[in-house]
């Protein structure tokens, strides 16, 4: 059993023409000391399952059904103050635009210090150190003086560091990464993936990353879950992945990827569908050059194709 496990989770919206289902029957399990890798185009899913886990969803956003197991209770019943205490401490988010996460007005040191007391009851002197040790692990230099410093003072990869620094305060178990590296260049996209694998290894710490880049899920992640349209549709250890992809849905996202300079790329005929638009039998099956009279009727479940390996497709 992982440190983290999402059971059949079933999510909608509430919309002007009524409720529309957004997730599936999502599961996927997130072990220790490793980073799993959420996958998929945008508007598959992959935000609203992790911001499920946290309990941070809109208003008009409703759990119909399904489990996220965490510490062996079932968090989505647990009270909102309960709530509060694992958000944050024991499972942090890591948000897509380091730009916008943080109060201009309030600098880093006072923003990482507020977060260091109410998640570890920590004051004064100790809850200090405790914040430059945090900076000195995401190597900001001049932790001590950086304290000081207002978030416009920060480049976009240290205010990403400094997000991930109060999450390393906290010393929590689990890191969900949205898009962690999305507002970087490449330079710093490497580094901050660097960082991220270093504190899996050196802390154990759980990464659920959310992510459409399959580069950069190839050279980190150790499982990739394959989101379409709010379903799974594949789970596997990353190298099998890669290597052996059963999903007709994963094999066109990997045959998109360059291989080199002077490769052609090949695109996924059709768009993904809508929230507003009702699909029978598989999801992906209006867009799939595999696709058969069962396809378009019945929906396939995941099922085991190998050695931790599972895909949901009838053409397996």
């Amino acid at each position: 059993m992982g440190i983290l496990e999402v059971k059949n989770l079933n999510l909608g919206f509430d919309c002007e023409n009524g409720f529309r289902q957004a997730l599936f029957d999502v599961s996927f399990s997130l072990e220790k000391g490793r980073m799993h890798a959420l996958v998929g185009e945008s508007g598959c899913g992959k935000t609203i399952s992790a911001m499920s886990i946290l309990r941070l969803l809109p208003k008009t956003a409703k759990i119909t059904s399904g489990e996220i197991i965490y510490n062996k209770e079932n968090i989505l019943e647990i009270s909102p103050k309960s709530m509060q205490r694992i958000r944050g401490a024991k499972i942090a988010l890591i948000p897509q635009d380091p730009m916008t996460s943080l109060n201009p007005l309030f600098t880093v040191g006072d923003q990482l210090l507020e977060v260091i007391s109410i998640h570890q009851k920590l004051k004064g002197e100790e809850a200090f150190k405790k914040a430059v040790e945090a900076l000195d692990a995401v190597q900001i230099p001049c932790a001590q003086e950086r304290m000081k410093a207002y978030p416009h003072e920060f480049s976009g990869g240290m205010k990403q560091r400094a997000i991930i620094a109060m999450a390393l305060a906290c010393n929590a178990e689990i890191l969900i990464a949205d898009e962690p590296t999305t507002a970087l260049d490449v330079t710093i996209q490497a580094q901050i993936m660097n960082l991220l694998n270093e504190i899996k290894t050196a802390q154990n710490t759980s990464i659920l990353l959310i992510t459409h880049d399959l580069a950069l899920v190839g050279e980190n992640a150790d499982y990739v879950s394959v989101m379409y349209a709010g379903r799974i549709v594949e789970t596997a250890p990353s190298k099998e992945f890669f290597s052996n992809p059963k999903h007709p849905y994963s094999t066109a996202l990997l045959r998109s990827l360059p291989l080199n300079r002077d490769s052609r790329l090949e695109t996924i005929q059709g768009q993904p569908p809508s929230i507003q638009q009702d699909i029978s039998g598989c999801r992906f099956h209006p867009r799939c050059p595999r696709c058969i009279d069962v396809c378009i009727n019945e929906i396939p479940v995941l099922d085991n194709v190998g050695i931790n390996h599972y895909s949901a497709c009838f053409r397996n």
